[in-house]
């Protein structure tokens, strides 16, 4: 997806994720990814409370990664 506010967005992931993770750390709680990233990451921590062979952290991390992920690669 191009942004027409970063018309030279070449679409590398590395990029585009150090860009959103910038203004979830300037905006906060106010930013639109931040919510849901802590959502997912509380339903992962819960899972990995709950399944075998899977820590909290673990759970946690793997669930704000995935929610992260899918706001910088919504396709």
């Amino acid at each position: 997806m191009e942004d027409p506010n970063r018309p030279n967005n070449v679409g590398d992931f590395v990029e585009d994720a150090r860009f959103e993770l910038a203004g979830m750390l300037q905006d906060g709680m106010n930013h639109p990814s931040t919510k849901p990233v802590l959502a997912w990451g509380a339903m992962g921590a819960v899972a990995g409370l709950v399944l075998p062979f899977v820590s909290i952290p673990l759970g946690l991390a793997a669930g704000a990664g995935y929610k992260f992920y899918k706001r910088v690669r919504p396709d």
